[in-house]
C-alpha cells in the first residue's frame, strides 16, 4: 500500500481563493470593522457568493415556495440589510445596481419590491454545481472566489477597512516557494511577480485608493485586533503582513507563530546582532580556532538564533540542556585555506549539534555575509 504524505499549501498561480462561510458570518457581526458605507464592494460581494446555492432547493416565502438554481438566492430586503450592514433598503438597491453594472451578478426584485431574486455571474466556472435538490447551508462550508474579480472590486474607489482586511486574506499565501517568507507563516502577497511579500504604505495606499496614514491606522487596528501580524524592517525594506487564524479557518490546522528573526533571514535581511563587548546567551559553545572575520559574541547570538528557529521547526532538541554545538569555518573554494584579508562572498560555516557526547546528531551549513558600512571622515 502507497504512503500518501499531506502538504498544506496556498499556491500564488492558484486562479481562486476559497472563502469559508464561518467566516464571512464572523465578519457580518464584527462591527468594530467599518465597512464606509457604500466602499467595500468585495466584502457586499463575498456576502451574496456565501448565500448563493451549489444545488437547487426551494425556499418558502410569505407563503409561497420559489425554486432557487445554483448560483442563486432569493431572500427579503430586510434580510439583504442585516447582511450587507447597511442602514435603508434603498442603499441595498443601489449595491446590487453597481454589482450588476460590473457584470458580477443579475438581480430581480419581487413581491412588491419586498424580496431580491439574485444570481452570481460565472459561478458554474469557479464552484461546483451539484445536480440534485437539496436545502443548502448558509453558515458552514466554504466557495472560491477568483483572484481577478477580487482585485478589480478593489480598484474601484476607496476601500473601507473591511475590503482591506479582505484584499490581505485573498492575497495571502503559504508554502509556496515562488514566495518569500511564506514557509514562516501565511503572508500577503500582491502578486507582483518579485516573490518578495515587503510592501511600502505607498504601494498599499495606491492599492486601496487610500491616504499612507490612513494605511498606517488601518493595519495598526486590525493588528490590534488580532487578524494580522505586522513584521516591519528598517529603512527602505519594508512591512511584511501575515494572517492570523489563517491557517486554522483555511485547512482547520494549528496558526504558526511568526518569528521576526526567521522572516529576516527568509527575505535575506540583517539580524541586528548585540554589540562586541555584550555577552551572548548561555549556552554549551565550541567554536574553532580558525582563522575568522566575524567575532565570537554576535557569532554566538546567531547561531542561539538558528537553533531558537530549529525548535520550532520540530527539532526540540535544540534547546535542551544537553544541547552542545561545534561551529567550524569553511572555505568557499572546498580546500579548507581561508585567507585573514578576504572578505569577498559569503562567509560559510558548519554548524554540528550534539546530545552528549559521541556523534553529532544534525549537521547544518550557515551561510554568513558582511554588511560594509561606509565611514565618514569628515567629522
Amino acid at each position: 500500500m502507497s504512503n500518501y504524505q499531506l502538504e498544506i499549501k496556498q499556491i500564488v498561480d492558484y486562479p481562486r481563493c476559497r472563502i469559508h462561510r464561518e467566516f464571512i458570518q464572523s465578519l457580518i457581526a464584527d462591527r468594530s470593522i467599518r465597512t464606509n458605507n457604500g466602499c467595500s464592494g468585495l466584502f457586499y460581494y463575498a456576502v451574496l457568493c456565501s448565500y448563493a446555492n451549489f444545488r437547487t432547493s426551494y425556499r418558502r416565502i410569505d407563503g409561497i415556495t420559489y425554486t432557487v438554481y445554483p448560483g442563486e438566492w432569493v431572500c427579503t430586503l430586510k434580510e439583504l440589510t442585516e447582511w450587507l450592514r447597511t442602514r435603508t433598503k434603498r442603499h441595498v438597491i443601489d449595491i446590487l445596481a453597481d454589482l450588476q453594472h460590473d457584470h458580477l451578478i443579475e438581480y430581480k426584485l419581487l413581491g412588491r419590491d419586498k424580496l431580491v431574486r439574485y444570481r452570481i455571474k460565472r459561478w458554474k466556472q469557479h464552484n461546483t454545481v451539484l445536480d440534485y435538490n437539496c436545502p443548502c447551508q448558509k453558515d458552514t462550508g466554504f466557495y472560491f472566489i477568483p483572484i481577478p474579480t477580487a482585485t478589480d472590486l478593489i480598484s474601484i474607489g476607496k476601500c473601507s477597512e473591511m475590503d482591506i482586511l479582505l484584499d490581505l486574506w485573498i492575497s495571502a499565501i503559504y508554502n509556496d516557494e515562488r514566495v518569500q517568507g511564506s514557509f514562516s507563516g501565511p503572508v500577503a502577497y500582491f502578486r507582483n511577480g518579485s516573490g518578495n511579500p515587503l510592501v511600502s504604505y505607498a504601494d498599499l495606499a495606491a492599492r486601496w485608493g487610500v491616504s499612507k496614514a490612513t494605511v498606517g491606522r488601518v493595519l495598526k487596528k486590525l493588528s490590534r485586533l488580532g487578524h494580522i501580524t505586522l513584521v516591519t524592517f528598517p529603512g527602505r525594506h519594508g512591512t511584511a503582513i501575515y494572517l492570523q487564524n489563517y491557517l486554522s479557518t483555511m485547512f482547520q490546522i494549528s496558526d504558526v507563530m511568526v518569528d521576526k528573526e526567521e522572516v529576516a533571514l527568509s527575505l535575506n535581511i540583517k539580524i541586528p546582532q548585540p554589540f562586541a563587548g555584550q555577552e551572548a546567551e548561555e549556552g554549551t559553545t565550541c567554536v574553532s580556532t580558525q582563522p575568522i572575520i566575524v567575532s565570537k559574541p554576535p557569532m554566538d547570538y546567531m547561531v542561539q538564533k538558528v537553533l531558537q528557529l530549529l525548535e520550532r521547526q520540530g527539532v526540540p532538541c535544540s534547546q535542551c540542556s544537553r544541547c552542545a554545538y561545534k561551529l567550524y569555518p569553511l572555505s568557499a573554494d572546498g580546500k579548507g585555506e581561508y585567507l585573514e584579508d578576504s572578505r569577498e562572498g559569503p562567509l560559510l560555516f558548519r554548524l554540528e549539534v550534539f546530545c552528549g557526547f559521541g556523534e553529532p546528531r544534525y549537521v547544518f551549513l550557515l551561510s554568513t555575509s558582511i554588511e560594509q558600512k561606509e565611514v565618514n571622515h569628515n567629522g
